[in-house]
């Protein structure tokens, strides 16, 4: 039985716990994130040799296509069947390439498909499309 001269104590919630469990689950995501880095190996000093091969890097060849419909190859005029050969030839012995495609809004769709099969005609060129934000 409680006196009437007693004064009523206000509800409140006790946060200290929540605190302790985002603490918690901070920690857990910092020490994850820390063993998502890629390690390839121990840090060592490498020995040289004569015959060693660079990582080769993939060549980038820029093809564009203007509202007109005029066909360059990386700033050079050319024409679309004109581009295997000269895509071949760009490539030399890299045999991975990145053939980046910059068509104008304007070009109709089948001027990019003609370019497009003539790029796939490469063996080992990868086909991307140039786009803006």
């Amino acid at each position: 039985m409680r006196l009437q001269d007693e004064p009523d104590i206000p509800a409140q919630i006790n946060i200290v716990p929540m605190i302790d469990v985002i603490f918690a689950i901070l920690t857990f995501f910092i020490m994850s994130t820390l063993f998502l880095t890629r390690q390839e190996g121990l840090p060592v000093n490498l020995p040289k040799a004569a015959t060693s091969q660079q990582a080769q890097i993939p060549t980038k060849i820029t093809v564009t296509v203007e509202a007109s419909g005029q066909v360059s190859l990386n700033k050079k005029p050319t024409t679309v069947a004109a581009l295997t050969e000269q895509i071949r030839t760009l490539m030399g012995t890299n045999p991975e390439s990145i053939v980046v495609i910059n068509a104008d809004t304007k070009v109709e769709h089948g001027n990019i498909v003609a370019v497009m099969d003539q790029v796939r005609q490469v063996k080992g060129a990868k086909l991307a499309i140039a786009t803006k934000k």
